[in-house]
Formats: C-alpha cells, structure tokens, sequence
C-alpha cells in the first residue's frame, strides 16, 4: 500500500506551490538584522584590541612596543579591565551601524537592479557595489558617530565617566549635540572607503572563489570558510585604505577643541602634526583587527542570512 500510494505523494508534492520568497520589509529587516549582529559581536568582542589601536594612536610615544606590547602596558599600570573600556558604545553603537550598513547595501543594490535592470546592474556591478557601499555607510555614520566619540572619549581618558550612559550623558551636558558630531568628517572619510573597498573586494574575492566552487555544489561549512576567507582579504585591504582617517578621528574625539577653533581647522592642524608616518601610527593592531572582524561579519552575516530565510533577490554576480 505504502509503495502504491508513493507516486500520488510525490505528484501532490510536485503540484505544491513553493514558499514565496521574501521581499520588501520583510527581506531588508531581515539583512538589517543579521547586519546588527554581526557587526555588533565583532566589534564588541575585539573591544580589547581597539583599546590598545586607540591608545597607539593617540600616545604613540608611550605605546610605541606594538600590541602585544600595548596589551601588556594597559594590564600592567590600569588592570585587565581596562581593555574591555568602551565596550557598551561599541556594542550599541555597531549594532545600529551594522544594521543600516549591511540592509542598507542590500537595499541600494535592488534600488540599482530597479533604476537599470538587472543584466546592465550585473555588467556594472563593480560600480553598483561602490554606490550602493557608499551611500549605506552614510546613514550608517550618522547613527555611529555619537556613540564611537563616547567611546574614543572613554579610552582616551580612563576616568571621564564610567560607561555609556554616564559617558555620553556628560559629554551631552557640558560640550552639547555638536561634540558627538566633531568627528562626523573624518569618520565619512574613514568609514565610506573603508566600506567601499570592503564590499567590492569581498564580493569580488567570494566571485572568484565561487566560480571555481559553485556554491551550489558546497557545504554549509564550507560556504562559512568561503566567506571567511574572502572577508579576511577584505578587511586587510579595507584597513589600509582607511587607516590614516582612523588615525584622525581618534585624535580629534581625544579632546575638545578651543573655543572658536572649528573641526575643518583641527583637521588640519592634526594632520600636519601626524604626518604620513603618524597617521599610520597602529596600523599592525589594526590589520588584525579589521581583518578579524571582517572576516567574521561575513562569515556570521552569511551564516545568518541563511537561517533567517534571506538569500536572494540582490545577487548581481557572475
């Protein structure tokens, strides 16, 4: 009876619909998503590394033994809970960051498969990566730049307030709105081609391994290792184009500025002392970092892509 009733089953299989596949709120909310928590783990688990790249940055003559050396310094003249210093801005503030970034590329590439049809957006597909990049981490800064200028502020000086909410709470009250936006420049500066050269190169690193792979014929594992990979080249090429506007950014949210002194005048000013050598100043424990956690934001965003049902509709690579 079982063998009988087989073909019938699997003819009423055939005939059923297949599940509709996402769009709209529905698929970007589920990018967005995926985007926070990636970016958010990542960041706020390499909190201790980003405490050792500021304070290089920012005191190169006193941190000058590189990170493992940085590592040593700080446990040894502030304890070990130093280097979790700032890890409630980095959280919160990555969350949102990565949120609006990686939903907000997904969405601005479908906006140029719209604007130019699908073949021609594939053709161009470098440059609807560097639009879409661009334009997604724009609306991303301007949720970020409050909390990572808390952040900055808390590394730089230990006992200016004792988290997030005591940080930017004091630095509202006695410097206003504008202190959390003093970095706004050299964070787009920083942040735009750094998220620019990460996708491109991403995409164009995962396009080359998966043409030999196709994706299809890969394991879920190895889909993760795949994305792992080229996230690592991502993020090694997207830390030094972006380093000596880190650099930068750092300086200008140690402090306040002087009364008068604009933030096009302080930029200025700070990079004519940093030169070229010091605007490099932590690019070693940067490298790692970058490349460790962009590494791991794909691997996770791609992982999670996959469990929340959010694969297709925006691929444009061939």
């Amino acid at each position: 009876m079982a063998a009988a009733a087989s073909p019938k089953i699997e003819a009423i299989a055939d005939k059923a619909p297949a599940a509709p596949a996402l769009s709209g709120v529905g698929l970007y909310s589920r990018f967005a998503l995926a985007g926070a928590v990636c970016c958010s783990v990542t960041h706020g688990g390499l909190t201790p590394v980003d405490v050792v790249k500021t304070r290089i940055q920012l005191d190169p003559a006193t941190y000058n033994r590189g990170l493992i050396g940085g590592f040593r310094q700080i446990i040894q003249n502030e304890g070990a809970g130093a280097l979790l210093t700032g890890a409630g801005p980095t959280f919160a503030g990555y969350f949102l960051q990565g949120a609006l970034k990686f939903g907000g590329y997904e969405f601005f590439k479908q906006q140029s498969i719209n604007l130019v049809g699908l073949e021609t957006a594939s053709q161009y597909r470098t440059g609807v990566y560097l639009a879409s990049a661009a334009c997604a981490e724009f609306f991303a800064d301007i949720a970020l730049c409050p909390l990572e200028a808390t952040r900055i502020r808390l590394v730089s000086e230990p006992t200016y307030a004792s988290g997030l909410v005591s940080g930017f709470s004091k630095m509202l009250s006695q410097e206003g709105v504008g202190a959390f936006y003093a970095g706004f420049g050299p964070m787009l500066f920083k942040q735009v081609p750094y998220t620019m050269t990460k996708f491109v190169v991403y995409e164009k690193v995962a396009e080359a391994v998966f043409r030999v792979y196709p994706k299809e014929s890969l394991s879920d594992g190895m889909q993760t290792v795949a994305n792992l990979g080229s996230g690592l080249i991502a993020g090694f090429a997207a830390a030094i184009v972006s380093q000596p506007a880190d650099t930068m950014l750092s300086k200008i949210n140690k402090t306040k500025g002087l009364p008068g002194e604009g933030t096009t005048s302080r930029l200025i000013k700070i990079a004519k002392e940093l030169g070229l050598r010091g605007s490099f100043a932590g690019i070693g424990a940067r490298l790692f970092m970058v490349g460790t956690l962009t590494a791991g934001q794909f691997a996770i965003y791609g992982d999670l892509k996959r469990v929340l049902g959010a694969q297709g509709g925006v691929e444009i690579s061939k």
